[in-house]
């Protein structure tokens, strides 16, 4: 591969974190807008709050991750990456509820996909990405039970986005993004399998997201 092609793709990667990282950070500035006009009940203040840091992290994950080893080939696996990835995140415009019991229950799911993340993160160290990519095989932390924990995560925090906006609207999206993620655990699977040999052995003892299930 020539250096012009290289340059031209490290140029591409770089934009993409960057336009990516500022998605998220506005999402973020939103809902702290919202949070200093002190206009909601406290549940759902503290809701977005939850939120708001949460696009903070997704932001600066999305922006700081390192360079790829390897790359899936064709359209089909960016395209699934991205919606995966951002999709989810639209659900907050759909409207959100004033009531107490679906902000505060939306708090602890949102609280709880972050510090799985974080701790998830801790081990992954430079193998994340959000298109499927072939940076290492972890086997520390959470990976020694399941094989994708970090999508074990982010499901957890988009169902508290759900529950903070729920409707059937939402809901259908977020059926439609686990449809999503399953494409993607398999994309990043296969490349996973073509570029390290000792994913194999790895894989056979592992389940993919929820154990003894699947």
């Amino acid at each position: 591969m020539s250096a012009v092609t290289l340059s031209n793709k490290s140029t591409y990667e770089r934009t993409m974190q960057l336009l990516g990282g500022m998605w998220f950070m506005l999402l973020a500035l939103g809902l702290a807008i919202k949070i200093g006009s002190l206009s909601e009940p406290w549940p759902s203040l503290l809701s977005s709050l939850c939120l708001a840091s949460f696009y903070v992290l997704l932001g600066l994950l999305v922006m700081t991750r390192p360079p790829a080893k390897a790359h899936a080939d064709g359209l089909l696996p960016r395209v699934a990456a991205f919606a995966g990835t951002y999709m989810p995140w639209t659900i907050g415009f759909f409207g959100e509820t004033d009531k107490a019991l679906p902000n505060l229950a939306s708090t602890v799911c949102v609280l709880a996909g972050m510090m799985m993340m974080l701790v998830t993160i801790r081990h992954l160290g430079k193998s994340f990405s959000l298109v499927p990519q072939a940076r290492s095989v972890v086997q520390t932390g959470p990976y020694r039970w399941i094989k994708h924990p970090l999508y074990l995560a982010e499901e957890i925090a988009v169902f508290g986005v759900v529950l903070k906006s729920f409707s059937s609207v939402t809901l259908a999206l977020f059926v439609l993004h686990i449809g999503v993620q399953v494409c993607r655990i398999h994309y990043e699977e296969d490349l996973l399998r073509r570029s390290f040999p000792e994913y194999a052995s790895y894989e056979a003892s592992r389940w993919r997201l929820i154990p003894y299930v699947w």
